[in-house]
C-alpha cells in the first residue's frame, strides 16, 4: 500500500517511516488519519443542480486556490464543449507555493494522456479517462505553503460546462524535509523532422544500420535543472509515413551525460510491448498502449509507461528522450506529456506552442504514403 512513496520522497534522505506517516498515496485504513479531507469543486452555491462553470474564450478560470501544507490526491474533470479538439485548445496549469512559473502546464486532454485531441477510454495506476469522458488523476501531488490550478480557454467558443473535483487534505504539520514536488510538462513535434526519405520499410539497410550513440536530433519528452525522479510519460503519434513507426530508442541523459546511461531497444519495448504491440490496444496498471493504428500514413496511436517500480532519480539535471524511427529517419508527429517530481524552484518550460498548432494534422513530409490529406476516422481504442 505504500508503492508509491519513492515518487514523492526517495531522494529526501529521512526515515522512510517518517515519511509514510505524512506522504502515503494510500493511506493505512487500519490506522486513524489525522490530516483534515476537503474537496474543491464546482458545485452549485445555491445547492441546487447547477455544477458547472462557462469559461469564455480568453478566460483563465481558477479551479482550486489554497493554503499548505497539504497534498492533492485526486482531480476529477468533465467537459461540455463543441468545439472541434478542445481537449488541445483547453491549457491545465499547477502553480505550487506562490511560484509564478507553473509546475504543471499542458492541453487538459494531453495531461490525462488523450493527445490525440480526442476522447477514448483507458486506465492506468495513475491516470484514466472513464465512460464518459471523466478524466482522473491520482498523481499525490505535495505543496508545503500554497496550490492553485487554473484552467485556460484558449478555443474560440465558450466551454460551455467545466465540471471538477480535487480532493486534498491539510496538515497539522509541516512537509518532511526534502519532499519533491509533482511536475509535467507537454512538448509536441509536428512534425519530427527525420534524417531520409528513402527507405522502402523498416528493414531498408540505410535506414535500418544507422548508428545513433549520442541521441542528437531525439524527440526531447522533458528537460530538468536540480534534483528529482522522473516518474512516466504519455505520447500519441500521427503517422505521416506508411510502416512501423516504432523503431526508435529510448535514451535517458542523467546529470550531464553526454551519451546516455539508459538506452532501450524499440519504441514498443519502451512501454513495455512487443512486435508493434500486435496491432491491438492494451492497457494495463504501469504501461499500455490504449490506441493502435495500422502501419500507414494517417494512423494514431497513444502509448503509456509509468516507472513506479523504479523512478529514475538525477541529482543535477536530467533529460528524457526517445529516437523518432530508426537514428530518427522518420518524419511522425509526437505529442507528449512527461511526469516528474523534483525539489523546487523548477527551470521555466519551453513557451507552449500556438493552440492552432496544437490541433492533430497530417504533415507533407516525403516518403512513403506522405499525404497531407485530412485525418481519417480515429481508431477504436481500448
Amino acid at each position: 500500500m505504500k508503492r508509491l512513496i519513492a515518487l514523492v520522497v526517495l531522494l529526501a534522505g529521512g526515515p522512510m517511516m517518517a515519511v509514510a506517516q505524512s506522504h502515503d498515496w494510500e493511506p493505512d485504513l487500519t490506522k486513524q488519519q489525522t490530516y483534515t479531507p476537503h474537496r474543491a469543486s464546482s458545485t452549485d452555491p445555491l445547492g441546487a443542480n447547477a455544477d458547472a462553470r462557462r469559461v469564455a474564450p480568453g478566460e483563465t478560470y481558477t479551479v482550486l486556490d489554497t493554503d499548505g501544507p497539504g497534498t492533492i490526491s485526486h482531480i476529477w474533470f468533465t467537459i461540455a464543449d463543441n468545439e472541434p479538439f478542445h481537449l488541445k485548445r483547453i491549457v491545465l496549469r499547477i502553480y505550487w507555493d506562490g511560484e509564478t512559473s507553473p509546475s504543471v502546464e499542458a492541453p487538459i486532454g494531453d495531461f490525462f494522456g488523450l493527445g490525440l485531441g480526442e476522447y477514448y477510454n483507458w486506465e492506468s495506476e495513475l491516470l484514466s479517462v472513464g465512460s464518459d469522458k471523466g478524466m482522473n488523476s491520482f498523481f499525490p501531488m505535495p505543496y508545503a505553503h500554497h496550490a492553485k490550478i487554473t484552467v485556460t480557454n484558449e478555443g474560440k467558443t465558450p466551454i460551455f460546462s467545466l465540471y471538477y473535483n480535487v480532493d486534498y487534505r491539510t496538515y497539522s504539520h509541516s512537509l518532511p524535509s526534502g519532499t519533491l514536488y509533482f511536475h509535467a510538462q507537454y512538448r509536441q513535434a509536428q512534425p519530427n523532422r527525420g534524417w531520409t526519405t528513402d527507405f522502402e520499410n523498416n528493414g531498408t539497410p540505410s535506414f535500418n544500420n544507422k548508428p545513433n550513440l549520442d541521441g542528437k536530433d531525439n524527440y526531447v519528452w522533458m528537460e530538468a535543472k536540480g534534483h528529482g525522479q522522473f516518474a512516466g510519460v504519455t505520447m500519441s503519434v500521427v503517422q505521416n509515413q506508411d510502416y512501423w513507426w516504432g523503431e526508435g530508442d529510448d535514451m535517458f541523459f542523467i546529470d550531464g551525460e553526454d551519451k546516455p546511461s539508459i538506452v532501450g531497444t524499440g519504441t514498443e519495448d519502451y512501454f513495455l510491448g512487443a512486435w508493434d504491440f500486435g496491432g491491438h490496444p492494451f492497457s494495463y496498471r504501469l504501461y499500455g498502449a490504449p490506441v493502435v493504428g495500422d502501419e500507414k500514413a494517417g494512423s494514431r496511436s497513444s502509448v503509456y509507461r509509468f516507472h513506479l517500480d523504479q523512478p529514475i532519480p538525477f541529482s543535477k539535471s536530467f533529460k528524457a528522450t526517445i529516437e523518432h524511427g530508426t537514428a530518427n529517419g522518420r518524419s511522425d508527429n509526437f505529442y507528449s506529456v512527461a511526469y516528474w517530481y523534483q525539489a523546487e524552484p523548477h527551470e521555466a518550460f519551453p513557451p507552449l506552442p500556438p493552440v492552432d498548432q496544437r490541433i492533430p494534422e497530417l504533415q507533407p513530409v516525403g516518403g512513403p504514403g506522405s499525404n497531407p490529406g485530412p485525418l481519417p476516422p480515429a481508431p477504436a481504442a481500448n
